[in-house]
């Protein structure tokens, strides 16, 4: 690197080659998660569902996974995922300037899940709040707006959070989409820092044609008592054929795209927190990007697919093992229904 540059704000770095990489300060100072106290093995899944011994593990590669009873809300596992992070880094909650909820699915369809986590978390009256969603990488594009927010000085110091009960959408007689799920929240605590730290390469697609493979029709003004609804509308449906095989096409390019101003490439980096989606998914993020297991953060078995709060719970992990450290390099990459591709390098 041979000097820095400033352009809309961003500080960008001058390799010797010439191109020029986003250089965005952000510091992580806290994480924290909150999963619901219903612990559900596979071989639970197997009686309730009266299907073979066995089943449920070998479809879904799951040991067991965490749901939420009829009691607990999206908003209460945020705010005790805001209060993990808050208590184990000796964070006051009165010092965060803005909160981000960056679910999936709403707690309900007006107003904000935000104001609802603002109000179970007890934070203070009048703190700025808002929505961001774009379905299983919402976590991953609302920490690049948080940097971008930071950057401008508004604000210093900002809560993303991520709260899914996936399993009140699960349409039990599709074994496909039924057997991957679990819920739970997490709480990532941003600031910009000294410029160590921070955000190198980000990058979100949308592929409309995979739009209609991963979808829940209800809860919108496309289907309502008045346009027509059906139970079924109510429930999470997939097609995952087509969705890993889109997905397989779509990788390699947008790899090659958001590593381009990179002087490294997927194979170099630390750390990999990936979208928890499936067995099958984790795979295949193994072997296309060239990674070793130790490279990757996966939870996946204990903890199946919790939809937006899968990447920053498998961050938190990440952290509060010691397998994330400052100093290394990380890259945070999933999909989603739209059909998204997101991606971040960050220099820890």
């Amino acid at each position: 690197i041979t000097g820095f540059d400033v352009c809309c704000g961003i500080i960008k770095s001058r390799c010797r080659c010439g191109r020029t990489a986003m250089k965005l300060p952000l510091s992580i100072i806290a994480t924290g998660k909150a999963l619901p106290n219903q612990r559900v093995l596979s071989t639970d899944l197997d009686a309730q569902l009266g299907l073979k011994a066995g089943f449920v593990e070998k479809k879904s590669g799951l040991l067991w996974r965490h749901f939420a009873d009829k009691q607990t809300s999206q908003s209460q596992l945020a705010a005790e995922a805001l209060h993990d992070a808050c208590r184990h880094h000796d964070i006051h909650p009165d010092s965060i300037d803005l909160l981000i909820c960056a679910s999936a699915i709403p707690e309900q369809a007006l107003p904000t899940t935000a104001s609802a986590i603002v109000a179970a978390s007890g934070l203070k009256a009048g703190i700025p709040a808002f929505d961001i969603n774009a379905s299983c990488v919402s976590f991953v594009t609302a920490l690049f707006q948080a940097a971008a927010l930071l950057q401008t000085g508004a604000y210093r110091r900002i809560a993303i959070v991520c709260a899914e009960i996936a399993s009140r959408g699960l349409n039990w007689q599709d074994h496909e989409s039924s057997l991957i799920f679990g819920d739970g929240a997490a709480a990532v605590i941003v600031e910009q820092g000294d410029g160590r730290a921070a955000c190198v390469a980000y990058r979100l697609e949308v592929h409309p044609q995979g739009r209609d493979l991963c979808e829940i029709r209800a809860g919108g003004t496309r289907r309502n008592p008045r346009m027509g609804l059906d139970e079924a509308d109510h429930y999470f449906r997939m097609q995952g054929k087509p969705v890993f095989k889109l997905a397989s096409q779509l990788m390699p390019a947008f790899m090659q795209h958001l590593f381009a101003e990179l002087d490294y490439k997927p194979q170099n980096v630390d750390v990999v927190v990936p979208h928890q989606a499936s067995h099958l998914a984790m795979q295949h993020i193994k072997s296309r990007l060239g990674l070793a297991s130790e490279q990757i953060i996966d939870i996946y078995a204990t903890h199946g697919n919790q939809v937006a709060a899968s990447i920053p719970t498998a961050l938190h992990e990440a952290f509060r093992t010691g397998r994330a450290r400052h100093g290394q390099k990380m890259l945070l990459i999933g999909t989603a229904a739209g059909f998204a591709i997101a991606g971040m390098v960050l220099e820890l």
